[in-house]
């Protein structure tokens, strides 16, 4: 029995597993296949999305429901959509409603509404402007537009001048 253990342990040392190791080319040509793919994924995705819903002409826009009236407390703020772009509708501290476009006059980043400061800030680059769009301090060389407030029922309007 000592020698039939012997043997089938003797047998398994004896057999080779053949491995291939991977050469220069293959590595290459694995490389070639999977930055080709991605790269048609980056180009193919993007199209594919334009081609079932194309972006809607929402750059002319002239109107807007930007909120429900209750949406906005007293010392706060809340991003819209306006059209292709956001917008911010403003409820002031003494409780008056502003709306500006909320891209930055600077590099187009996002503003958003300090309620304890009182002012708008865009935090790409710390531009800074008052309740009426008018830049405080930073890099924005100029004033946020400024959008009319119309309060309708309970939404609140907001029409580009």
């Amino acid at each position: 029995m000592a020698e039939m253990q012997h043997k089938s342990g003797s047998t398994d040392r004896g057999k080779k597993q053949s491995i291939k190791q991977p050469t220069k080319r293959d590595f290459l040509t694995t490389s070639l296949v999977g930055f080709s793919t991605a790269l048609a994924g980056f180009i193919l995705y993007p199209l594919a999305r334009f081609l079932k819903q194309p972006p809607s002409a929402g750059g002319n826009i002239k109107r807007t429901i930007a909120a429900k009236i209750d949406e906005v407390p007293v010392d706060s703020g809340k991003i819209f959509r306006f059209g292709n772009e956001p917008g911010i509708v403003l409820r002031t501290p003494s409780g008056e409603l502003k709306a500006f476009t909320a891209v930055c006059t600077h590099l187009s980043c996002t503003v958003q509404y300090v309620p304890e400061e009182a002012y708008i800030l865009c935090a790409c680059h710390n531009g800074k402007y008052d309740l009426n769009g008018q830049v405080i301090s930073g890099p924005p060389p100029r004033p946020l537009e400024e959008f009319k407030v119309d309060v309708q029922a309970d939404d609140i309007v907001v029409t580009r001048a």
